[in-house]
């Protein structure tokens, strides 16, 4: 994300800085667990519209009231590109994402949406970048880890195959919409744009959500507590404290550094689904999950650069948990991170 005008840019704290990065690593490893039992008793879809309309609502009016509402105005091509953005982020990322873990574990949904780094990668090289053998070696194994973890389990019918693919297609949406996003005309406020995003995103979950047909179950209700505290926590801490100190170390810590959550939360979202929700864990997904997170983590090394252009949103789809969009500069890896979830 552009480092915003003004802000001090002298070194914080280690502590601080690592602070910064376990608020990150733990709430948005953690929102896929949330974003799994608010999917237990609530329609996927609109959850996740209220839960990013409802955050985007709180940001634009935290903005406005300390800023005035003239800091929210934009043009039209900038609207154009937030809606894009939340469209391809939000609406098929973090929205594929919540349809995806109605029958696909929560850990096992974080370890296939880690593959994000990796796709962008092969977008990039389409574009005609070029890539090192390195980056090129971290792509193969991260994509040999994705069959290891998905092939056996649609193969013996333990997992959902439409579930499954749900969340391939929703981290390639959330790939090609981080990817295409540094093109686009945004908001240069990178407040403004998030705030943007937000909104249309979550609107754009909510008119899914009522032509799919998920009211009736909203008139129903039988909404569980679990599932309702589930949906205030990825408002207020996955979409707005974890996303706040996302953005401070964008500004203040090696985008190197910011961009090891994508490794790490795997891991912290398949050790809460094993101990919160039971879930299976055997040979072959540890096996999977090593080659996914020796994968990125090994690129994040090779292709990060120090400098950061500007950040959209979260995810990897879930962090959005924000699930963010974020833009990030150069060749760094760090542009193709930004959860869920």
């Amino acid at each position: 994300m552009a480092a915003t005008p003004g802000l001090a840019r002298s070194r914080p704290p280690t502590w601080l800085v690592w602070a910064a990065l376990l608020v990150v690593y733990i709430v948005w490893g953690s929102t896929y667990l949330a974003i799994s039992v608010v999917v237990g008793s609530m329609p996927p879809l609109l959850a996740a519209g209220a839960r990013f309309l409802g955050a985007g609502l709180i940001m634009a009016g935290v903005l406005a009231l300390r800023s005035g509402p003239r800091r929210l105005r934009i043009d039209r091509s900038q609207l154009g590109g937030a809606a894009f953005v939340g469209a391809a982020l939000l609406l098929l990322g973090n929205g594929g994402v919540s349809m995806g873990e109605q029958t696909v574990p929560s850990g096992l949904a974080a370890l296939i949406v880690g593959v994000v780094p990796l796709v962008v990668l092969v977008l990039r090289r389409l574009s005609g970048e070029s890539l090192s053998v390195a980056g090129v070696g971290g792509v193969v194994l991260g994509f040999i880890g994705l069959g290891v973890l998905v092939i056996p389990r649609g193969i013996d019918g333990s997992t959902d195959v439409v579930g499954m693919a749900l969340l391939i297609l929703a981290s390639s949406s959330w790939a090609t919409g981080s990817f295409f996003s540094r093109r686009l005309s945004l908001p240069r406020d990178p407040l403004v744009s998030t705030a943007y995003q937000l909104l249309l995103g979550g609107s754009f979950l909510l008119v899914a959500g009522l032509a799919i047909g998920e009211w009736p179950q909203v008139v129903e209700g039988g909404f569980t507590d679990a599932s309702m505290l589930s949906l205030l926590y990825l408002v207020f801490f996955g979409s707005l404290l974890a996303y706040t100190a996302y953005t401070w170390l964008l500004q203040n810590a090696p985008i190197s550094q910011v961009a090891t959550y994508a490794y790490v939360n795997p891991v912290v979202a398949v050790a809460l689904g094993y101990v919160v929700l039971n879930e299976r864990l055997d040979v072959a997904m540890i096996a999977g999950a090593v080659m996914i997170v020796t994968s990125v983590a090994f690129i994040a090394r090779t292709e990060s650069r120090p400098a950061v252009r500007d950040v959209t949103l979260d995810s990897a789809p879930v962090h959005a948990s924000w699930r963010s969009t974020r833009r990030l500069g150069g060749r760094s890896l760090g542009r193709s991170l930004r959860r869920r979830e």
